[in-house]
């Protein structure tokens, strides 16, 4: 695309080359100062200055992988999480308005999260449609579990851990541990060493330049937002496939695609179209609504 921000992969720098090496490579990006920040965006926007697009890029590197960095323990790879990030990043920047009195970082979080969010969707759908009921369950209530036990950051679990979070959901002490394995295997701590003394940790890279007040309302805004549009792209289902998809997808138990072929009286293959279907109907809705709205959506 001619008029699109250049791809940080351009500069040689790409998450999925060594996370470690990524992280501290971005970190040597200046910080634009607003006014700065504002001209940059201007020279953009009415000259497509390429090279002005990539100096704001760059200096938000840092947010895309801070951002990045709340989606740890999904059983993800950080690596392509940041990448996703960046897409997004790169999407804010093609459309940002310096007119508007807010700074591009603001702007790019909404960006930035919608094209995480979006990747997690699509992910998340492989792991319900591949898995079993109890693992199903499993995936969904663990990390609130071991939120609960204080053990999120403790990488491997306890045996007594394990122990109480199999009693809790009726699987077995082995199923967790894998499940924990799945879901923590990409999850890298923020005190892992960085660097040839390993007196750098990841965290001392991630500048304190939370928006504070404006990220807190943006946060709470863009939930409520696509909240809403959740409910009003169920609208356009059928009550079966509501139903369906619901139930299969929705809730914290979702059921087999047995469980509703009986209830409904038609083959497994068929529960599974209509789950697709309607999921897809479900997606394109909510872009269609999200555009409308000017809320930022995945390509």
């Amino acid at each position: 695309m001619a008029n699109t921000p250049t791809k940080p992969g351009s500069m040689a720098l790409s998450p999925e080359q060594g996370l470690s090496r990524y992280l501290s490579e971005i970190r040597k990006f200046p910080m634009l100062e607003k006014n700065e920040e504002f001209m940059l965006a201007r020279q953009w926007r009415d000259h497509e200055d390429t090279e002005a697009a990539e100096k704001m890029v760059t200096s938000h590197l840092r947010l895309v992988a801070k951002i990045a960095m709340g989606y740890r323990g999904y059983g993800l790879p950080m690596a392509e999480v940041i990448s996703e990030g960046n897409v997004g990043l790169m999407q804010a920047v093609k459309k940002f308005d310096p007119e508007k009195g807010f700074r591009l970082a603001t702007y790019a979080m909404w960006w930035i999260r919608a094209a995480i969010q979006e990747y997690i969707l699509r992910s998340w759908s492989l792991v319900k449609l591949g898995t079993t009921a109890a693992q199903k369950k499993l995936f969904f209530n663990l990390r609130r579990l071991k939120g609960e036990m204080q053990a999120l950051d403790e990488g491997d679990l306890k045996p007594e851990q394990a122990r109480l979070i199999a009693e809790k959901l009726n699987v077995t002490e082995d199923e967790v541990y894998s499940m924990n394995g799945r879901m923590s295997g990409s999850d890298a701590s923020l005190n892992v060493p960085m660097g040839t003394d390993g007196d750098m940790e990841w965290q001392d890279w991630l500048a304190d330049d939370e928006p504070g007040t404006a990220e807190t309302f943006a946060n709470r805004q863009e939930l409520d937002s696509r909240m809403e549009l959740l409910t009003r792209s169920m609208e356009d289902l059928s009550e079966r496939e509501r139903h369906i998809l619901t139930e299969r997808r929705l809730i914290d138990e979702p059921k087999t695609l047995e469980e509703l072929s009986d209830q409904y009286g038609v083959s497994r293959e068929r529960i599974r179209q209509i789950e697709v279907r309607a999921f897809e109907k479900l997606q394109k809705t909510m872009k269609r609504l999200a555009k409308e709205q000017g809320l930022p959506v995945g390509d």
